[in-house]
């Protein structure tokens, strides 16, 4: 799963709002795989890795959400320290930009998600298929 589809939404900052959105998905069978929210004075900015992008978009649009979709690596590291250096060093040296990511680990790997400025050179340099 090195390449996935993301989601990206702007909602409205207040009490209710992101547990509408994850319940709608719950109740069309759409597993959140990775979330980020942002926030700004009024709204947040909701990255999304889902388990059916093209569903999750539809329902998105058809409440009027305006979604913009993005590839972006999804990558499972060892949960070792230096390992996420490694990643952006590799990169930096061939002059990709990690333009923003987020992650988590778990007992022994992570899953490191990033939009990058050149996704096929960086699957070229992180040797991805």
């Amino acid at each position: 799963m090195p390449v996935v589809r993301q989601l990206s939404i702007f909602l409205a900052n207040k009490p209710g709002v992101l547990g509408r959105l994850c319940r709608t998905f719950a109740e069309h069978d759409i597993n959140i795989k990775a979330i980020s929210v942002s926030d700004t004075i009024d709204h947040a900015v909701v990255r999304l890795v889902t388990s059916n992008p093209g569903k999750a978009r539809a329902l998105l649009e058809d409440a009027g959400v305006l979604v913009v979709d993005t590839d972006v690596l999804a990558l499972s590291i060892p949960d070792k320290p230096g390992q996420l250096a490694t990643l952006a060093q590799k990169l930096a040296r061939a002059k990709i930009n990690i333009e923003y990511s987020y992650g988590t680990t778990g007992a022994e790997a992570g899953v490191f998600i990033m939009r990058v400025s050149d996704i096929k050179k960086a699957k070229k340099v992180l040797k991805i298929k």
